[in-house]
């Protein structure tokens, strides 16, 4: 009886302790799944706020024409389009930033910053000899603008992109939230069940004694 009574006490507290659990997962699901969904909309939001629209040749079949007659050769090229689109969404700015990238290398003849040469020269090919390069009227050799389309394109690109991994990041939030709270929620039933279970057999032990106590 005494090891009846403790395995009955133990089930109890099992049951309990899920529902705890249960309480607190469905807790941290729902949290997530709001903090979630208000990152997606504040990415949202601030990708409008700068009230950007794809371009009439952000179109792979007119890029990939530039590409060709710019002599570009082993440039990945967008599959996407985003012609006449507001870049709104993180899609559509990981789209945006790939034909940005396109139109930055057509006007630096293929050539990444890393790849090009610093100073500027009269006849647009550059030069990494300061000596050999044009020179402001303080006498310092003049930069590159080249690499400075190359700088500005990556800065909005990366913040684009950036866009895109935010609004990535927060719907896998809502996933793992939406995960958590149906685990939750299935602990517990568990626990709800079995706390109903153990009730009525506690009821019928208490209604037994009485009857065998008057017939002894």
């Amino acid at each position: 009886m005494e090891s009846s009574s403790k395995d009955k006490g133990g089930r109890k507290l099992l049951y309990l302790g899920a529902l705890a659990v249960a309480v607190v997962l469905i807790a941290i699901g729902a949290g997530a799944i709001v903090k979630g969904l208000d990152g997606k909309a504040t990415v949202r939001d601030a990708l409008a706020a700068e009230k950007i629209t794809g371009m009439p040749d952000f179109t792979p079949a007119a890029i990939a024409a530039k590409a060709r007659e710019a002599g570009l050769t082993g440039v990945a090229l967008p599959t996407c389009s985003v012609a006449g689109k507001a870049i709104n969404t993180g899609g559509n700015a990981r789209c945006f930033a790939e034909y940005m990238r396109v139109d930055a290398l057509m006007g630096t003849k293929g050539a990444t910053y890393s790849q090009m040469p610093r100073f500027a020269t009269k006849d647009n090919k550059g030069t990494s000899d300061p000596a050999l390069a044009l020179t402001y009227p303080n006498g310092e050799p003049m930069n590159n603008p080249a690499r400075q389309v190359w700088v500005t394109e990556t800065a909005l690109a990366t913040a684009l992109n950036t866009s895109y991994m935010a609004e990535q990041i927060s719907l896998f939030g809502v996933v793992v939230g939406a995960a958590l709270a149906l685990v939750g929620f299935v602990l517990g039933g568990f626990g709800l069940s079995g706390i109903r279970v153990t009730r009525p057999a506690k009821a019928r032990a208490t209604e037994r004694q009485p009857a065998a106590a008057m017939s002894a």
